[in-house]
């Protein structure tokens, strides 16, 4: 059973937490022990929010350490690259092309990074860099709430379940309404990075 640390970033109101949710589940039925948790900054008012998740056949600690991510998920480019210290080397970066400046940015006290300052920093870490127009795929399907579930099924390829127990960890999280369109979001992901 190989071992997998996971890393998700974003900021509040992007769905972290229930795609580290799905993860975990998915993982559990699968038969790894999981250990997970999740920091929120001012989440409600679009603050960072990071969730560690650790998968194995046994894990003692929730928290990955520095340089150990095996696949970072960033939901937003900037709370990405504040984490891509945490990638180990060669690791997977799957990140959301989108930009939600924080305020220290509108002020101008800050820089926010440019698509290619981006593609730089996380490039120290890993040449493993998938760029993906996450949020403008999901309004394309009428509704950016669906981001956090197509970003999984950017993550699914590189993570050993079946695509089976992806829609049941899915469906387990979801509302019957909003079901079909989270499902089309996650294959929309899958084929995404395929």
């Amino acid at each position: 059973m190989k071992k997998f640390d996971l890393l998700l970033t974003g900021v509040g109101g992007q769905g972290n937490i229930l795609a580290s949710d799905i993860i975990g589940d998915v993982a559990l039925a699968a038969g790894y022990d999981v250990k997970k948790t999740d920091t929120l900054g001012m989440a409600q008012r679009g603050g960072s929010v990071i969730s560690h998740l650790r998968l194995a056949e046994k894990v003692y600690s929730p928290l990955i350490q520095e340089g150990e991510v095996d696949i970072l998920l960033g939901f937003e480019k900037l709370e990405t690259v504040r984490w891509a210290n945490y990638l180990k080397p060669g690791a997977v970066a799957i990140v959301n092309n989108y930009a939600i400046p924080p305020l220290s940015v509108n002020q101008g006290l800050e820089h926010y990074p440019t698509d290619e300052e981006v593609r730089q920093i996380i490039g120290q870490r890993t040449d493993k860099l998938y760029l993906v127009e996450g949020t403008a795929k999901a309004l394309a399907l009428g509704n950016a709430r669906t981001l956090n579930i197509l970003m999984l099924g950017c993550l699914a390829g590189f993570l050993p379940f079946e695509t089976k127990a992806w829609q049941e960890g899915i469906a387990a999280h979801l509302p019957e309404r909003l079901l079909k369109l989270n499902l089309t979001a996650f294959e929309m992901g899958r084929k995404e990075i395929r």
